[in-house]
């Protein structure tokens, strides 16, 4: 009887093998079926751009940053809420007509801070960048 048990046993086990490896056949199915899928969709595709039709420096070369100062704008009091701004946020401000003077102005408007503690930021309240023990 202990040999019948054996000899069963060693079947159920062969038989679970077997089942993973079935299993296993048919993943490898699926990869390599979206493989082959893959590879047709990758057929039907453009060939890649030639050197020659790709994009070139203009003749003059690299496009550089356009630095420009702005005339400044009244802003109320009571300040904007965004459907009142025109331009998209801009409030229709214009290329000034004397930039090193409006340049001069606003650098004239920014204060060196000397000291150990953290420095405002332009534009910031006067308390601002002093810290809690200030």
């Amino acid at each position: 009887m202990d040999c019948m048990d054996m000899i069963l046993s060693v079947d159920e086990t062969l038989g679970h093998i077997a089942w993973f490896f079935v299993i296993g056949l048919v993943i490898v199915g699926f990869l390599l079926a979206g493989f082959k899928l893959g590879q047709r969709v990758r057929a039907k595709e453009p060939p890649p751009p030639d050197p020659e039709s790709q994009p070139h420096l203009p003749n003059g070369g690299a496009v550089h940053e356009v630095r420009e100062e702005r005339d400044p704008v009244e802003i109320p009091d009571g300040g904007l809420r965004p459907h009142e701004m025109q331009g998209y946020g801009n409030f229709g401000s214009t290329t000034s007509s004397h930039p090193d003077e409006v340049r001069a102005e606003r650098e004239a408007a920014h204060q060196h801070v000397k000291g150990p503690y953290p420095h405002p930021q332009p534009g910031a309240p006067p308390d601002a960048g002093h810290g809690a023990h200030a």
